[in-house]
């Protein structure tokens, strides 16, 4: 049987080579939102390693919207061309580059993962935080401030000039970030939004913002380009954001010009109890896949070729985003075709080791 990981997919005006797309992985590496020599021998390995996309981490438009310090950035020129290069480097190799634009809301102005992650003071080197809501994320984060309507316009524009800033950088596809918490994903939730104008209460109002957001990408993000959004389906707690709410959403993002959801979940909420395993979030893919008809890629903890077929092959997705898997190896797609028995090129200078 045909392979369907190694199919290429057509969407707009990208062709993917196969269906192995490198999911955005934060580094932690930049200085002043300036992707470095890391980044450039990070995500282009993972091109010349033969995946169909290769995806940076979750870039901040706007200083503010930072996870922490080290983070990249896409709000101002310097940044723009320090991921010029990049973004060539990895088409060079047959790979698309996408980029993913963030805001990190109540999440940010924290410190590096391996130091703890823990919230910065000023001192430290942080900076205050908002969000739709003055709810902290967890004890020991600080209350964010309420966004007020200038403040979530001035963040809207932000994310459609980091966008285009990303077209002149040379990446093929932008990535908005509404899942794992962070801001989008704090608009959506009843369980970190309590507003009571129009960004807050109904679920029409949650939705407001992501969709602002998306409109006003879509307006500066050439019709030749796609559009993807990552989404966290569930907060996998009780009166959260849930399935139901992310079909709702997806075919309001498939009306705006959407044309891929990558299907994560959790994030919101500190200790929720996340049924972890291989696959466990491939049904959420396939759910919006089938009551949508937008495309949606599937992640967590997809590691083993023949499993990523199967996801595949079963209709449970269009494409499959890597992660810890590409970071353990980044030959992950050269591997995989030869366990499947897939003819895939290889880098000339690697032919040797084929």
């Amino acid at each position: 049987m045909p392979s369907r990981l190694f199919s290429p997919l057509e969407i707009r005006g990208e062709r993917f080579r196969n269906r192995i797309f490198v999911s955005p992985m934060c580094q932690y590496s930049a200085r002043q939102g300036l992707a470095q020599v890391w980044h450039l021998v990070h995500l282009g390995s993972r091109a010349v390693g033969g995946a169909g996309l290769v995806a940076t981490e979750a870039t901040a438009v706007c200083p503010e919207g930072r996870i922490s310090p080290a983070d990249t950035g896409l709000w101002n020129d310097d940044q723009c061309l320090a991921w010029a290069p990049i973004a060539a480097f990895i088409r060079e190799q047959g790979a698309v580059p996408a980029i993913q634009l963030a805001h990190a809301g109540r999440k940010a102005s924290t410190d590096l993962p391996w130091l703890g992650g823990r919230p910065l003071d000023s001192g430290q080197g942080g900076w205050p935080v908002v969000a739709p809501s003055p709810l902290p994320f967890d004890t020991g984060y600080p209350v964010p401030q309420e966004l007020d309507r200038e403040g979530i316009r001035k963040i809207v524009r932000a994310f459609a000039r980091a966008a285009g800033r990303a077209l002149e950088a040379g990446f093929g596809v932008v990535e908005l970030h509404f899942a794992h918490g962070y801001l989008g994903h704090e608009f959506l939730s009843p369980l970190s939004n309590h507003r009571n104008d129009d960004y807050g209460g109904s679920l029409e109002n949650r939705m407001r913002f992501p969709l602002d957001v998306v409109r006003a990408v879509r307006a500066v993000w050439p019709s030749s380009h796609p559009l993807f959004v990552r989404l966290s389906v569930t907060d996998w707690v009780p009166g959260g954001w849930d399935l139901a709410s992310s079909i709702t959403l997806a075919r309001e993002f498939g009306r705006e010009g959407v044309d891929l959801i990558d299907c994560s979940s959790g994030g919101n909420v500190p200790r929720a109890e996340i049924p972890v395993g291989p696959g466990f979030q491939t049904g959420f893919a396939e759910a919006i896949r089938r009551e949508t008809g937008v495309l949606t890629g599937a992640v967590g903890l997809i590691t083993e070729p023949v499993q990523a077929e199967h996801v595949l092959g079963t209709g449970q997705a269009d494409v499959v985003f890597l992660a810890r898997a590409e970071l353990r190896n980044p030959y992950w797609p050269l591997a995989a075709a030869r366990l499947l028995g897939v003819e895939h090129d290889w880098p000339a200078p690697y032919l040797r080791g084929k």
